[in-house]
């Protein structure tokens, strides 16, 4: 049986204002997470790293970003660079840029396969 036909826009929904980093999943499937992930301003607490259970691969699609990764340099992300973050490659977000707010396409699941 076919599924019905989905279609969206990544940028519509955008609240002006926002306190906190708006994540929603917009597809999900066997081992696989499609999110959208919103920042204005926000960063990962003081101290605190992402330790993911899942591979990552990120594409910021608007604003600038700061990524940290324990023992390593700082790096920057722009408009429509990516980036992919092995499972348990401990990261923090050091910076998100307001004006333009960052809108991230984030996949998360088992990519050990490569290319």
């Amino acid at each position: 049986m076919d599924q019905a036909l989905q279609r969206g826009n990544i940028f519509s929904s955008i609240p002006v204002i926002f306190e906190n980093e708006i994540e929603e999943t917009l597809f999900k499937g066997e081992g696989f997470r499609i999110d959208r992930i919103l920042s204005c301003g926000q960063t990962s607490p003081q101290g605190s790293w992402y330790d993911q259970e899942e591979d990552e691969y990120v594409i910021l699609l608007s604003g600038e970003a700061r990524l940290l990764f324990r023992d390593q340099e700082e790096i920057t992300l722009c408009k429509g660079e990516w980036i992919f973050i092995p499972a348990h490659r401990e990261h923090r977000i050091t910076y998100t840029s307001k004006d333009p707010k960052c809108v991230w396409l984030a996949l998360h699941g088992d990519m050990k396969s490569g290319i």
